[in-house]
């Protein structure tokens, strides 16, 4: 996930069938989301939506957590 990517963890997500799933757009804030979605739930009443916090993949070089994995002889 590129750094710009990592600025917009909040994402919109129209649910499709055959549990199937798109990316609407993505927001800095979930109150930004939720906004977005009040509008779309207005114009297309019928569609699923939902909102999550997408948490980005580490990127290359970084760990999960800062503990060596080196074991000790």
């Amino acid at each position: 996930m590129s750094y710009s990517q990592r600025l917009y963890p909040w994402a919109l997500i129209r649910l499709l069938p055959n549990m199937q799933r798109m990316v609407v757009r993505r927001f800095r804030n979930r109150s930004d989301a939720e906004g977005h979605l009040q509008a779309l739930k207005r114009l297309m009443p019928d569609e699923k939506f939902i909102i999550i916090f997408d948490l980005p993949d580490p990127m290359d070089g970084e760990s999960i957590d800062d503990e060596s994995t080196d074991e000790e002889s």
